[in-house]
């Protein structure tokens, strides 16, 4: 009696949940991140910390060759507003990373059997340093490249670089957030090959068409630019293969342990 109510509970402990549990984690999950962006995002608007702020979104600007060429202006008078509120909130974002980004392991690690929670956990810190990596890449490498390329066809054209104030920010602003998120290609690969939902022989024979697919997303997330598309299809590939190395690690090791235990 005592065994089959022991075997009861394990059989419990190791459910995944129903889809009434899952929508009130999620309804959960949500409120603590969007309170932690919401607190990053005061702390981003206070002026003090706002400066270092936006020369960090400037920097890119002062790498290329001649800078005060470069002009950028206003177009309406909300301009700078708008364009105080978007640098804070993309800060917010980038700031708040390891608290969003643990929300979102969590909120998949609870449809998750014990076993496989483990997996996800070690993921959580690993996840905040790659989006934290792909943005300030962007910012710090791959901007400058970008903004040196553009200002060059603008030479060969015969144009003035007056550029608005707005379209300046969002175009750091937004490949910078689809940098970070693009570097998280090897964790989401080692979440799903430890959960059983894809093989590494899979993901070896998928390398074509993950190629294939990556050129096009590039093409999609970044300016109509090679430079841009280039700079981010090839670390993306990178970090596929290096998702497939990281699987291949931990497999052999785990398969050691396993033999020296025998």
């Amino acid at each position: 009696m005592g065994k089959t109510k022991s075997k009861e509970k394990e059989k419990l402990f190791n459910s995944t949940m129903s889809l009434g549990d899952h929508l009130e984690e999620l309804r959960a999950r949500l409120i603590l991140t969007l309170t932690g962006i919401a607190a990053a995002a005061i702390l981003c608007l206070i002026p003090y910390f706002f400066k270092y702020i936006k020369s960090l979104i400037y920097y890119p600007l002062s790498k290329v060759p001649e800078p005060e060429r470069v002009s950028l202006i206003v177009l309406a008078p909300a301009d700078p507003f708008i364009v105080y509120m978007k640098i804070a909130l993309i800060a917010a974002l980038i700031i708040s990373s390891p608290w969003v980004f643990y929300q979102l392991w969590m909120f998949v690690a609870a449809g998750l059997y014990p076993k496989e929670r483990r997996y996800v956990h070690k993921a959580v810190p690993f996840s905040v340093v790659l989006f934290v990596t792909g943005a300030l890449f962007f910012l710090f490498v791959v901007a400058p490249i970008s903004l040196r390329f553009f200002l060059g066809f603008a030479d060969f054209v015969g144009v003035d670089a007056n550029w608005t104030l707005q379209k300046y920010v969002s175009f750091i602003t937004t490949l910078m957030l689809v940098f970070g998120i693009a570097f998280q290609t090897p964790i989401a690969i080692f979440i799903l090959n430890k959960t059983g939902l894809i093989s590494i022989p899979a993901l070896r024979k998928s390398r074509k068409y993950v190629l294939l697919g990556i050129f096009i997303l590039a093409a999609v997330a970044t300016p109509p630019d090679v430079i841009s598309q280039v700079t981010l299809a090839i670390p993306l590939y990178g970090l596929f293969e290096l998702g497939i190395v990281l699987c291949c690690f931990t497999g052999r090791k785990k398969k050691k342990q396993s033999t020296n235990t025998d």
